[in-house]
């Protein structure tokens, strides 16, 4: 098979849910040994496209042709026997075992009647020499940061033999520095290889850092395939929604309250293992400011804010919400000090995936009224009034506000938070990761949103991988490195090179209690 020869072929597929036509007559071809991007809005039917492919949906219509064969069967055991790989955007790793446990599950080395570990652990190693995705292979799954599990879960893919290596967000939860150790793998793969990678993303700018081929989205519709090379973010988003989208300037009003809304001082709190993972750290934030924290994933910052919203004990220190300190308070009596919070990982703490979207919008509001008769009794019709309500100012995109919450894209998950805890309208609001996995425009209007509690004098505790979002959205920076803060900053001050020195260690220590 020449490179030039498709790999993959889609022909005329269609993939009917009952309420929602997610592919429509997609037709696509995807070579051997090139990147292939595919991209498109939330719900535009992307990651429908490639679990069909990966044998996790059978289509409604029309064929899948893999390596000149035609797929029957849709199933992931189908596809793994292919040669398909595929990484999720939430990942299907078993946190109790360890990272070797994880990649060998199901392909286990026997010796006898048990587990061989020690060429389970030559496995992983040879694995981590060859692809250079640099893991302990004995470290527990649920004591490693999130871009560690991404790497487990590509070789867990890799060592069931994938030669074609499908990603679904695969940047969404990596730092500026993981991302670009991630596209070197990736090049290498495909150069060394002969690899064939899908990337599914919202992220344009990394489209034109990695990919060779392009295919984009819109409503279950492939709109067109172009050579990177080609065409720029502009031409890319406007296909992806029908017209030019660019991001609109932030309405920043300066006249903040100086009451002091969050303080945080001397905390120290330890991670899952009982080791220190906040080390001394002090800061406040003031009513009508954004206070960015940056820094690469696993320093601290969630057990930061898990210490702050009550998710977590803190080993000593002060945390004050609104002049309130909240030892030995529970999430839910900090919550009632008028506290909001979005977390960073939106499928395991921030939904019930199993709920409908008017339960997911309505709860911590259900015992008020209208919702409630004598705080026990549900009023239904006001419950999905307030939901269509938010529903519709949000542009949640699903098929209405009955739809399960697990069965929307990543993008529309979040959205489903963030409209949530926005319209409690509280004075504090904690925000981590707000656009992870969201498209450019939904990324645009939930800026606007934070902008505009910003300047409705909501004391905002920001924290964010995407160094690009910290600089739109904060008045203040602060880089915190195993668990300490290394620096402050005006955005307009530090260039975001700069910065990542800081982020890594560099630079001076700080107590962030001026802003």
């Amino acid at each position: 098979m020449s490179e030039s020869e498709s790999i993959i072929r889609f022909s005329h597929v269609s993939m009917q849910f009952p309420d929602v036509l997610a592919n429509d007559d997609v037709t696509l071809e995807i070579r051997k040994g090139e990147v292939f991007a595919l991209v498109g809005e939330n719900g535009a039917g992307k990651s429908t496209l490639m679990n069909i492919l990966y044998g996790m949906n059978t289509p409604t219509g029309g064929t899948v042709t893999v390596k000149g064969e035609p797929i029957r069967v849709f199933s992931p055991g189908e596809a793994i026997r292919r040669g398909i790989g595929m990484v999720h955007q939430h990942f299907m790793l078993v946190p109790s075992f360890t990272v070797a446990q994880n990649i060998v599950l199901g392909t286990e080395p026997r010796r006898g009647l048990f587990t061989d570990a020690a060429r389970t652990d030559r496995i992983v190693e040879e694995l981590v020499s060859e692809y250079g995705l640099k893991v302990n292979a004995r470290d527990r799954v649920e004591d490693i940061s999130v871009g560690l599990q991404q790497r487990v879960e590509i070789l867990k893919t890799l060592h069931r033999g994938a030669d074609i290596l499908i990603l679904d967000e695969p940047t969404a939860v990596l730092t500026p520095q993981e991302t670009d150790e991630l596209f070197e793998v990736i090049r290498r793969m495909v150069r060394e290889k002969q690899m064939t990678v899908i990337i599914i993303t919202h992220k344009l700018y990394e489209v034109m850092a990695i990919s060779d081929r392009v295919g984009v989205m819109r409503q279950g519709k492939l709109v067109g395939v172009c050579n990177t090379c080609e065409v720029n973010e502009r031409i890319l988003s406007s296909m992806m929604v029908g017209k030019d989208v660019l991001l609109d300037a932030l309405e920043r009003v300066d006249d903040h309250d100086d009451t002091v809304a969050i303080r945080v001082e001397d905390l120290y709190v330890s991670d899952n293992r009982g080791l220190p993972a906040v080390r001394g750290i002090s800061l406040q934030v003031e009513r009508g400011e954004v206070l960015g924290i940056a820094g690469i994933e696993g320093n601290g910052q969630s057990e930061l804010i898990e210490a702050i919203t009550g998710l977590r004990r803190r080993d000593r220190g002060t945390v004050e919400i609104q002049g309130v300190d909240t030892r030995g308070m529970d999430p839910g009596q900090i919550r009632a000090l008028g506290l909001a919070h979005v977390p960073e990982d939106r499928l395991s703490t921030g939904v019930s995936a199993q709920s409908d979207i008017t339960d997911n919008l309505v709860v911590g509001k259900e015992r008020r009224k209208p919702f409630s008769v004598f705080g026990f009794h549900l009023n239904r019709r006001a419950m999905k009034a307030y939901a269509k309500e938010v529903f519709d100012r949000y542009d949640i995109r699903a098929a209405g506000i009955g739809t399960q919450v697990g069965s929307l894209s990543g993008g529309n998950m979040q959205k489903v938070v963030v409209a949530r805890e926005f319209s409690f309208d509280t004075p504090v609001l904690i925000i981590s990761q707000p656009t992870r996995g969201v498209d450019i425009g939904a990324m645009d209007f939930i800026h606007q949103q934070i902008m505009a509690k910003r300047n409705a004098s909501c004391a905002i505790l920001l924290v964010s991988a995407d160094l690009d979002e910290l600089y739109r959205l904060s008045d203040r920076l602060v880089t915190i490195y195993e668990g300490k803060i290394t620096g402050e900053f005006r955005p307009e001050e530090i260039g975001k090179q700069e910065i990542s020195h800081y982020m890594t260690g560099g630079g001076r220590e700080a107590s962030v209690d001026e802003p």
